[in-house]
């Protein structure tokens, strides 16, 4: 029965988009803030929206880590500014003690924004993060 199936919370992992190097490309991270690592980490990334009066849908990506170690962080791939003006979903399944987790974070149309920063850990600098 579902109701036997136990639901567990996904707890201290985090996305995080950062400025990149270059002005119209920032960078997507996923944070592993646990004190032990995660296997078999799969990440779904999409955007969708509305853009000048038209309908626009990215391309799914998919990327795949074997294991994420404790307290560490791994890039995920580039973002492209203009792409800010849609919602941007990330959704990450992974393996933890014995079992699976997932989680979905999104990142509202508008939400990557200076207003919206915080300190990154792990990489000293200043970006928009979902925990």
């Amino acid at each position: 029965m579902k109701k036997d199936i136990p639901q567990y919370k996904v707890e201290d992992l985090a996305i995080a988009i950062v400025p990149g190097e270059e002005e119209e490309l920032w960078d997507v991270f996923v944070l592993n803030l646990k004190d032990e690592k995660i296997r078999s980490v799969l990440i779904n990334s999409r955007g969708y929206g509305e853009l000048d009066g038209e309908e626009i849908k990215t391309t799914v990506l998919r990327h795949f880590f074997e294991e994420i170690g404790p307290l560490q962080i791994h890039k995920i791939e580039p973002i492209q500014t203009k792409l800010f003006d849609i919602t941007n979903e990330y959704w990450v399944s992974f393996q933890y003690e014995g079992y699976m987790y997932d989680k979905k974070y999104v990142f509202v149309k508008g939400s990557i924004s200076e207003i919206n920063f915080t300190p990154i850990p792990f990489l000293n600098k200043r970006g928009v993060m979902i925990r």
